[in-house]
């Protein structure tokens, strides 16, 4: 492979074999036990779908709403891309993250540049923004959350005797192995981001760009729209989440703060590089089921049922985009269009 060096080439494999082994390893742990004709009796009589399908049109608005944010914070640094192309690329930049995670947030900044010809880095800058506006949102929610159920937990450690000791004295040899497995995947994806950021320091005004599109919110015009995004951003997030819990008689009755609580775990799951949080946040939504009381081998089949339909859907979003695209026109394109009529 002319003019490929070997060490891209394992740069590029390591980032779509380790997160997919960390991946697998959590959820041959998780289900290695896992009654599967249980799953098929529940999927075909005991579910209800109908809650399920109502679910879904608030994880379509949440891209949305990311989409129109996104724009919004463009317009001040003086680009003005259309709608449809940063819903596209954002739509694009979910599906992405199944293959090689995180590798979407640089994907839709290459589609705007593609198509409306928004400079990377400023595109790239926006979206630094948007993360820390967004973790500052999701350490408001877990605050919120612990204050919920402070007693729930209270009791819960006081009923159960639960210590370090105790939880220590259950972690099994898989356990320790699939724990080492997603650190050792985090080091490493952590060492290449720290690559990639070495040699793209080398491009000229590259931080010029990204401070300005940091910045972008010191010069927005409509503050409350840009609020209205963000919360509304992870209000359909959490809807998209908490409908599901109509969907089985086992979590039904568990209430708006359970499905809270589970949620704000399950966001800082999917810190751990895995396609779409895979494994890590199976594993911590269904601990914090059984906190609430669910059957292990319930918990289990919740989240096995609503990560691979809301993964699904991310999927039919990025066709959706993919074939869009395919009809899009890039601004210079159009432009020359223009001239010519």
């Amino acid at each position: 492979m002319k003019g490929i060096s070997a060490s891209k080439i394992i740069s590029s494999g390591l980032k779509i074999i380790l997160p997919l082994f960390a991946a697998g390893m959590i959820l041959w742990w998780m289900y290695r036990d896992f009654d599967w004709e249980e799953l098929r009796r529940a999927l075909s009589y005991e579910m209800n779908w109908t809650w399920m399908w109502l679910s879904m049109p608030f994880g379509v608005l949440a891209q949305v709403f990311r989409a129109l944010r996104w724009r919004q914070t463009l317009v001040p640094l003086g680009e003005r891309p259309r709608v449809h192309t940063c819903i596209n690329a954002i739509f694009m930049s979910y599906a992405s993250s199944l293959v090689v995670p995180r590798v979407g947030e640089v994907l839709r900044c290459g589609l705007l540049r593609r198509y409306e010809q928004t400079p990377f880095t400023k595109a790239l800058g926006t979206v630094v923004t948007e993360r820390m506006v967004d973790s500052i949102l999701i350490l408001l929610l877990a605050m919120i959350s612990v204050l919920l159920q402070i007693k729930v937990f209270m009791v819960f450690f006081a009923e159960t005797g639960v210590s370090i000791e105790g939880l220590f004295g259950r972690f099994t040899m898989a356990g320790f192995w699939v724990t080492v497995a997603s650190i050792l995947a985090i080091l490493v994806l952590v060492l290449i981001l720290a690559y990639k950021l070495a040699w793209f320091s080398k491009t000229k005004n590259l931080f010029r760009d990204i401070l300005d599109g940091i910045l972008s919110l010191r010069k927005l015009k409509n503050i409350p729209l840009y609020l209205f995004y963000s919360i509304g951003i992870w209000v359909a997030y959490f809807l998209h989440f908490y409908l599901t819990f109509y969907s089985f008689s086992f979590t039904s009755g568990l209430g708006a703060s359970a499905a809270l609580v589970a949620f704000i775990v399950g966001c800082f799951a999917v810190l751990v590089p895995t396609p779409n949080g895979a494994g890590p946040w199976h594993f911590a939504v269904k601990t914090v089921l059984v906190l609430f009381g669910v059957a292990a081998q319930q918990g289990v089949m919740f989240v096995l049922v609503v990560h691979t339909l809301q993964t699904l859907l991310v999927l039919l979003l990025g066709v959706y985009a993919l074939l869009a695209f395919v009809w899009t026109k890039p601004k210079e394109k159009r432009e020359a269009d223009m001239i010519e009529s």
